[in-house]
Protein backbone atom coordinates (compact mmCIF):
# COMPACT_ATOMS: atom_id res chain seq x y z
CA UNK A 1 0.00 0.00 0.00
CA UNK A 2 3.81 1.01 -7.60
CA UNK A 3 2.29 2.92 -10.31
CA UNK A 4 4.70 5.19 -12.22
CA UNK A 5 4.03 8.93 -12.53
CA UNK A 6 6.53 10.78 -14.71
CA UNK A 7 7.97 14.29 -14.88
CA UNK A 8 6.58 17.12 -12.77
CA UNK A 9 3.44 15.16 -11.91
CA UNK A 10 5.41 13.24 -9.28
CA UNK A 11 4.25 15.89 -6.81
CA UNK A 12 0.69 14.65 -7.37
CA UNK A 13 1.84 11.16 -6.50
CA UNK A 14 3.46 12.51 -3.34
CA UNK A 15 0.24 14.26 -2.37
CA UNK A 16 -1.84 11.14 -2.93
CA UNK A 17 0.37 9.22 -0.52
CA UNK A 18 0.54 11.88 2.16
CA UNK A 19 -2.99 13.32 2.20
CA UNK A 20 -4.82 10.17 3.43
CA UNK A 21 -2.58 9.97 6.49
CA UNK A 22 -3.08 13.65 7.25
CA UNK A 23 -6.85 13.23 6.94
CA UNK A 24 -6.67 10.27 9.31
CA UNK A 25 -4.80 12.47 11.76
CA UNK A 26 -7.61 15.02 11.70
CA UNK A 27 -9.99 12.27 12.79
CA UNK A 28 -8.00 11.37 15.91
CA UNK A 29 -10.11 11.59 19.05
CA UNK A 30 -13.34 11.61 17.05
CA UNK A 31 -15.45 8.43 17.09
CA UNK A 32 -16.36 7.83 13.45
CA UNK A 33 -19.79 6.27 13.03
CA UNK A 34 -19.57 2.55 12.39
CA UNK A 35 -19.59 1.97 8.65
CA UNK A 36 -18.96 5.65 7.85
CA UNK A 37 -15.54 4.78 6.42
CA UNK A 38 -15.74 3.38 2.90
CA UNK A 39 -15.27 -0.37 3.06
CA UNK A 40 -14.32 -0.82 -0.58
CA UNK A 41 -11.82 1.36 -2.45
CA UNK A 42 -8.95 1.14 -4.94
CA UNK A 43 -5.59 1.02 -3.18
CA UNK A 44 -2.95 3.64 -3.88
CA UNK A 45 -0.58 1.35 -5.76
CA UNK A 46 2.01 1.66 -2.99
CA UNK A 47 2.35 -0.66 -0.01
CA UNK A 48 3.26 0.48 3.50
CA UNK A 49 4.84 -1.06 6.58
CA UNK A 50 3.36 -1.40 10.06
CA UNK A 51 5.02 -2.67 13.22
CA UNK A 52 3.63 -3.02 16.73
CA UNK A 53 4.71 -4.51 20.02
CA UNK A 54 1.32 -6.13 20.62
CA UNK A 55 -2.07 -6.45 18.93
CA UNK A 56 -4.95 -8.06 20.80
CA UNK A 57 -8.06 -8.63 18.71
CA UNK A 58 -11.49 -10.11 19.36
CA UNK A 59 -13.42 -12.20 16.79
CA UNK A 60 -10.44 -12.76 14.50
CA UNK A 61 -11.13 -13.82 10.89
CA UNK A 62 -8.70 -14.32 8.01
CA UNK A 63 -9.33 -15.09 4.35
CA UNK A 64 -7.92 -14.45 0.87
CA UNK A 65 -8.92 -11.48 -1.26
CA UNK A 66 -7.63 -9.10 -3.95
CA UNK A 67 -6.62 -5.43 -3.61
CA UNK A 68 -6.69 -3.46 -6.88
CA UNK A 69 -4.47 -0.42 -7.39
CA UNK A 70 -5.09 2.70 -9.48
CA UNK A 71 -2.93 5.24 -11.30
CA UNK A 72 -3.17 9.03 -11.04
CA UNK A 73 -6.15 9.13 -13.43
CA UNK A 74 -8.02 6.57 -11.34
CA UNK A 75 -7.61 3.74 -13.84
CA UNK A 76 -7.27 0.24 -12.41
CA UNK A 77 -3.75 -1.14 -12.53
CA UNK A 78 -2.16 -4.15 -10.88
CA UNK A 79 -4.21 -6.49 -8.69
CA UNK A 80 -2.53 -7.67 -5.49
CA UNK A 81 -3.45 -10.92 -3.70
CA UNK A 82 -3.83 -10.25 0.02
CA UNK A 83 -4.59 -12.07 3.23
CA UNK A 84 -7.32 -10.07 4.96
CA UNK A 85 -7.27 -10.13 8.76
CA UNK A 86 -10.39 -8.82 10.46
CA UNK A 87 -11.24 -8.05 14.09
CA UNK A 88 -14.47 -6.82 15.68
CA UNK A 89 -12.33 -5.00 18.30
CA UNK A 90 -8.59 -4.52 18.65
CA UNK A 91 -6.05 -2.78 20.84
CA UNK A 92 -2.59 -2.00 19.45
CA UNK A 93 0.43 -1.07 21.56
CA UNK A 94 3.33 0.99 20.19
CA UNK A 95 2.22 1.17 16.57
CA UNK A 96 4.47 2.47 13.82
CA UNK A 97 3.36 3.05 10.21
CA UNK A 98 5.71 4.12 7.42
CA UNK A 99 5.49 4.73 3.67
CA UNK A 100 8.33 5.84 1.38
CA UNK A 101 7.77 7.97 -1.73
CA UNK A 102 10.86 7.75 -3.98
CA UNK A 103 12.30 9.91 -6.75
CA UNK A 104 10.77 13.27 -5.86
CA UNK A 105 11.90 16.30 -7.92
CA UNK A 106 13.96 19.36 -6.89
CA UNK A 107 16.68 17.17 -5.45
CA UNK A 108 14.50 15.79 -2.65
CA UNK A 109 14.97 12.16 -3.65
CA UNK A 110 13.03 9.85 -1.34
CA UNK A 111 10.75 11.14 1.42
CA UNK A 112 9.38 8.94 4.21
CA UNK A 113 6.23 9.46 6.24
CA UNK A 114 6.37 7.95 9.74
CA UNK A 115 3.37 7.73 12.07
CA UNK A 116 3.62 6.54 15.67
CA UNK A 117 0.79 6.06 18.19
CA UNK A 118 -0.12 4.05 21.28
CA UNK A 119 3.37 4.37 22.73
CA UNK A 120 1.99 4.30 26.28
CA UNK A 121 0.92 0.70 27.13
CA UNK A 122 -1.86 2.18 29.29
CA UNK A 123 -3.24 4.09 26.29
CA UNK A 124 -3.08 1.78 23.25
CA UNK A 125 -4.55 2.45 19.82
CA UNK A 126 -8.16 1.21 19.75
CA UNK A 127 -10.12 0.12 16.68
CA UNK A 128 -13.46 -1.48 15.86
CA UNK A 129 -14.37 -3.46 12.73
CA UNK A 130 -10.70 -3.43 11.74
CA UNK A 131 -9.58 -5.01 8.44
CA UNK A 132 -5.95 -5.33 7.31
CA UNK A 133 -5.05 -6.20 3.69
CA UNK A 134 -1.71 -7.92 4.27
CA UNK A 135 0.99 -8.92 1.79
CA UNK A 136 3.46 -10.18 4.41
CA UNK A 137 3.32 -10.73 8.17
CA UNK A 138 5.92 -11.78 10.75
CA UNK A 139 4.82 -12.13 14.38
CA UNK A 140 4.42 -14.41 17.39
CA UNK A 141 0.75 -15.46 17.46
CA UNK A 142 -1.52 -16.96 20.11
CA UNK A 143 -5.12 -17.92 19.24
CA UNK A 144 -8.02 -18.91 21.46
CA UNK A 145 -10.84 -21.17 20.16
CA UNK A 146 -9.47 -21.32 16.62
CA UNK A 147 -11.11 -23.00 13.61
CA UNK A 148 -8.85 -23.60 10.60
CA UNK A 149 -10.26 -24.47 7.18
CA UNK A 150 -13.58 -22.65 7.43
CA UNK A 151 -15.24 -21.61 4.15
CA UNK A 152 -14.83 -17.85 3.71
CA UNK A 153 -18.55 -17.46 3.16
CA UNK A 154 -19.29 -19.11 6.52
CA UNK A 155 -17.25 -16.82 8.77
CA UNK A 156 -18.96 -15.29 11.78
CA UNK A 157 -18.62 -11.69 12.93
CA UNK A 158 -17.06 -9.50 11.73
CA UNK A 159 -17.29 -11.59 8.54
CA UNK A 160 -16.12 -10.60 5.07
CA UNK A 161 -15.46 -6.89 4.80
CA UNK A 162 -18.63 -5.20 3.44
CA UNK A 163 -18.25 -4.04 -0.15
CA UNK A 164 -15.49 -6.52 -1.02
CA UNK A 165 -17.54 -9.68 -1.45
CA UNK A 166 -16.89 -9.91 -5.21
CA UNK A 167 -13.13 -10.21 -4.58
CA UNK A 168 -13.56 -13.13 -2.16
CA UNK A 169 -14.06 -16.78 -3.09
CA UNK A 170 -16.90 -17.79 -0.76
CA UNK A 171 -15.78 -21.43 -0.57
CA UNK A 172 -12.15 -20.46 -0.21
CA UNK A 173 -9.93 -21.30 2.74
CA UNK A 174 -10.40 -19.18 5.85
CA UNK A 175 -9.85 -19.34 9.59
CA UNK A 176 -11.34 -17.74 12.68
CA UNK A 177 -10.68 -17.48 16.40
CA UNK A 178 -12.44 -15.99 19.40
CA UNK A 179 -9.30 -14.04 20.29
CA UNK A 180 -5.91 -13.44 18.69
CA UNK A 181 -2.81 -12.02 20.38
CA UNK A 182 0.05 -11.01 18.08
CA UNK A 183 3.39 -9.78 19.44
CA UNK A 184 6.50 -8.39 17.77
CA UNK A 185 4.48 -7.69 14.63
CA UNK A 186 6.06 -6.62 11.34
CA UNK A 187 3.74 -6.45 8.35
CA UNK A 188 3.60 -5.07 4.83
CA UNK A 189 0.08 -4.07 3.81
CA UNK A 190 -1.88 -2.51 0.98
CA UNK A 191 -4.78 -1.09 3.00
CA UNK A 192 -6.31 -0.70 6.46
CA UNK A 193 -9.95 0.12 7.17
CA UNK A 194 -11.88 0.44 10.40
CA UNK A 195 -15.25 1.58 11.68
CA UNK A 196 -13.48 3.60 14.39
CA UNK A 197 -9.75 4.16 14.84
CA UNK A 198 -8.55 6.07 17.91
CA UNK A 199 -4.84 6.92 18.03
CA UNK A 200 -3.41 8.05 21.36
CA UNK A 201 -0.10 9.95 21.60
CA UNK A 202 -0.06 10.42 17.85
CA UNK A 203 3.16 11.62 16.18
CA UNK A 204 3.44 12.17 12.41
CA UNK A 205 6.76 13.13 10.81
CA UNK A 206 8.29 13.48 7.36
CA UNK A 207 11.90 12.39 6.84
CA UNK A 208 14.20 13.01 3.91
CA UNK A 209 15.50 9.67 2.72
CA UNK A 210 14.32 6.19 3.59
CA UNK A 211 13.13 5.69 7.18
CA UNK A 212 10.83 2.72 7.73
CA UNK A 213 9.37 1.01 10.78
CA UNK A 214 11.48 -2.09 10.05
Amino acid sequence: MSSQIRGGTRWKRFALVMVPSVVATAAVGVGLAQGALAASFAVSGQSFKVSTDKLVGEDFVQYGSVAVGTDIEGKKTQAHPVAVSGFSKATITNMCQSVVTPNLPFGLGSVSLELNAGTDPEKPVRATNLYLDIAQLDADAYFEQIDIGVGAGSLGAPGIQPGTEEAVKKGGFAQRAKKATLTNVEQTAWATTAGTFRLSNLSLKLHKGVKECF
